[in-house]
């Protein structure tokens, strides 16, 4: 059975579990998670908390990943769907033009989207979002609802395709939901194939 593509949006300082958690579950959904950076090298994770005790988020470094292909090089048409990864990485990499290019070709085809804590900035500044509900970070809420998105703060939030979490402590509620969508999107690419062939 093919694989079918799904690109995973990082930078430096993409939050690690964000990243790593549905990478690994699109590939037990026999999907092929595609990860994608402002330049095809290898990109530096970090962990996020807030400690008890803590107003603010606390940083550490996490792993690394690779990025096999450059924004600039993406044809988003080859891919079945993507996710925005948290971390401070979407602060930065939000102002791509190919990232934004990407973005919208998601949001305009319907394709299954998910989005993840600080995440919610790519598609925010893309102008994906107004009328949308989404979760997220409650400090992003602002990065949201400037741009006529709907706060929701739930752990997994369902609005047509798009599919959204709070934080990394939300993976086992929207990932899930996310991955039946493209299940889903893979049957009927499927179907379409079959009838193309006849």
């Amino acid at each position: 059975m093919k694989k079918h593509p799904v690109l995973i949006i990082v930078g430096d300082a993409s939050e690690t579990l964000d990243t790593m958690y549905p990478y690994y579950r699109l590939q037990e959904a026999g999907f092929e998670p595609v990860v994608a950076g402002p330049e095809k090298r290898r990109f530096q994770m970090v962990l996020h908390e807030v400690k008890p005790g803590w107003t603010i988020t606390k940083e550490w470094e996490g792993y690394t990943i690779e990025a096999q292909i450059a924004f600039a090089d993406v044809v988003p048409e080859e891919y079945l769907g993507i996710l925005f990864s948290g971390g401070r990485a979407p602060e930065y990499i939000r102002y791509d033009q190919d990232l934004v290019r990407i973005t919208r070709h998601f949001f305009e085809q319907g394709k299954p989207v998910a989005s993840v804590c600080h995440g919610v900035e790519i598609p925010a500044f893309a102008g994906c979002v107004e009328g949308r509900k989404m979760a997220t970070v409650p400090k992003c809420r602002f990065d949201l609802e400037v741009c006529g998105g709907i706060f929701v703060n739930e752990p997994c939030v369902i609005d047509g395709n798009l599919v959204s979490g709070r934080t990394f402590h939300d993976n086992g509620q929207y990932v899930g939901p996310w991955i039946k969508l493209l299940e889903k999107a893979r049957e009927t690419a499927g179907a379409g194939a079959t009838a193309a062939r006849r």
